[in-house]
């Protein structure tokens, strides 16, 4: 009899169909409440208003056209440039939070190179700089660094920070952290990973 039974189990489990019961995920909402979309343009714009805009691309110094780094305009009014977010799945029509998301800037470069975000290491101040140049898609080892993640962030209910921790290598060991604003030489408010200070931000469409 309880051979029986547990042939009978397992005819159950092997045979029954698939649950069509979906996944449920949390999505991101811009600013009127909706979900944002993928391939939509969007402003990321700072929650804390009086410390800078929207986000722009501008050369790490007078000297040095490019590569070109993610800024935070300097006049709160500016929403900056219009970005497009992507996820690891090509089909997903929405951006759900805390997933693994492309980030690009819906712009032309003067740079022989895309709008893309990428971190990239700064020798001189050991920081590590948001950048462009950021492959999009293939998500993997060799794309690890162009990979961002949108958490919530702050006490509003649109409010969010943008964070630096790639799920899309399970075998890489990487170095987490939250993008902030640091000021450069010449007073450029730029992006890059902090420890304590994220930016918060919301999104509104463009």
């Amino acid at each position: 009899m309880t051979h029986f039974i547990l042939l009978v189990a397992t005819f159950i489990i092997l045979f029954s169909p698939p649950s069509t019961t979906a996944v449920k995920t949390t999505p991101i909402l811009d600013i009127n409440g909706r979900p944002l979309e993928t391939g939509s343009n969007y402003y990321i714009l700072p929650v804390i208003r009086g410390r800078g805009g929207g986000l722009t691309i501008s050369p790490k110094n007078a000297t040095e056209s490019c590569p070109l780094y993610v800024a935070q305009e300097n006049h709160e009014v500016s929403n900056g440039l219009p970005l497009k977010l992507y996820t690891t799945n090509p089909n997903e029509k929405r951006i759900p939070l805390g997933s693994d998301v492309n980030i690009v800037f819906d712009a032309a470069s003067s740079c022989v190179q895309s709008t893309g975000w990428t971190l990239a290491f700064d020798e001189a101040t050991g920081k590590q700089h948001v950048g462009t140049g950021g492959t999009i898609g293939n998500p993997g080892v060799d794309t690890l660094s162009n990979w961002f993640r949108i958490l919530k962030g702050g006490n509003g209910k649109y409010d969010y920070k943008i964070s630096y921790c790639p799920g899309v290598c399970i075998f890489c060991t990487v170095m987490c952290g939250d993008v902030g604003v640091f000021i450069g030489e010449d007073g450029t408010r730029f992006l890059g990973l902090t420890d304590d200070r994220p930016l918060l931000v919301r999104f509104k469409k463009a």
